[in-house]
């Protein structure tokens, strides 16, 4: 029985959407697979690993004679349809656990595994703050902290975002224990309070998602889940249950020494530093004197790579230690022209901001070299 009569890109767009959450090698099958379910002019595609669901649809030209729901390979499908020249038209035909895809001379026989059995998010109740913005915004916040995120930490609640709303602010704060990213913007409406921890993976598929456009993006956080829909994609994620630390607590106020560096200056300086690091423990020496930023990186092999900066320094003399890849994230991910460093002593982390911008912190915590 034909159910699908479609150009391939018409197909590939939504299936390229959703398909990005798809484990390739899952203990439950049916997770490797989308769903499509197609009904009347409009076909829905779904997947999930059971912690992220991702959905969309698309109109189809031709209506469809019957509503139906399967469930097939995911990536096996994106890469069939990725294969095949540009503006071909792709029909579907299914068989029982089969289905049977055709373009132009090529046959292609894949497996079907039932559509009921397919695993959804259980939608949780209304309620929690919703708040609206464009997707820009949002992707532009999302990619000043993300680097910050730790991996695969036994303290589960560092390996995701914390998202804060509040009055008219959003903000998001990352950190793995050794740096903490801050970013806030602000937001059109008035909302009360609301946080939630969002998994990392859903943070890097978010960003892989949003459009550097103005549409705008719907967040809506609950207490078990957050979801985001915008540009007819709606992305549900399952939130970190645990105790974010205290943000607050770790961004430095006090610190007194201060010094501008231009941003790519120091990123440039920072990178050919790093030739020489150890590779195992990343570590970078900054010796400041008055006027001046020597930036040093020695290696296992006593090799040693020198820079120096000149920079508007007039304070005590002091000989600090960083992981140089901390420094070259947050470089790497900021665009403004001149950076702001704000340090205590050699025992202390330094906060890094942009000038005149409150709404951008980074701070590293120091390491001993």
């Amino acid at each position: 029985m034909k159910i699908l009569d479609i150009d391939k890109d018409v197909l590939l767009k939504p299936l390229q959407a959703v398909s990005g959450i798809v484990e390739r090698r899952h203990t439950l099958p049916i997770l490797s697979n989308v769903l499509l379910e197609a009904d009347g002019t409009s076909l829905n595609l779904l997947a999930t690993d059971l912690e992220i669901q991702v959905s969309t649809s698309t109109s189809l030209e031709k209506k469809v004679a019957s509503k139906y729901a399967i469930t097939v390979s995911a990536r096996k499908l994106q890469d069939i349809l990725r294969a095949l020249p540009e503006g071909t038209s792709v029909s579907v035909d299914a068989q029982e656990t089969r289905i049977q895809v055709k373009a132009g001379k090529s046959r292609f026989n894949l497996q079907t595994l039932p559509a009921q059995d397919f695993p959804k998010l259980a939608q949780a109740d209304q309620g929690g703050g919703t708040v609206t913005l464009p997707q820009k915004a949002l992707k532009d916040l999302l990619m000043l902290v993300q680097y910050g995120m730790a991996q695969q930490d036994i303290r589960y609640y560092l390996n995701g975002l914390l998202v804060v709303v509040e009055a008219d602010q959003l903000t998001v704060v990352a950190t793995d224990g050794h740096r903490l990213a801050y970013a806030s913007t602000s937001i059109p409406q008035s909302v009360d309070r609301a946080e939630v921890i969002i998994p990392r993976k859903a943070v890097i598929e978010l960003i892989k998602l949003l459009g550097d456009v103005e549409d705008p993006v719907e967040v809506q956080l609950l207490p078990n889940q957050v979801r985001f829909g915008f540009s007819g994609i709606e992305v549900i994620s399952k939130v970190v249950d645990g105790k974010f630390p205290d943000y607050n607590r770790v961004i430095p106020t006090n610190y007194k020494k201060h010094f501008k560096l231009g941003r790519l200056v120091l990123q440039q300086a920072l990178q050919r530093a790093a030739i020489l690091s150890n590779e195992k423990f990343r570590g970078v020496r900054w010796v400041l004197t008055p006027d001046t930023l020597k930036i040093v990186c020695t290696n296992a092999e006593q090799e040693e790579a020198e820079e120096e900066l000149e920079v508007s320094y007039n304070g005590d003399p002091l000989d600090i230690g960083f992981n140089i890849t901390y420094l070259l994230d947050v470089l790497n991910n900021l665009a403004d022209e001149e950076i702001d460093c704000a340090v205590g002593d050699a025992n202390s982390s330094m906060l890094l901001s942009v000038p005149g911008n409150q709404n951008f912190k980074y701070v590293v915590m120091p390491m001993r070299i």
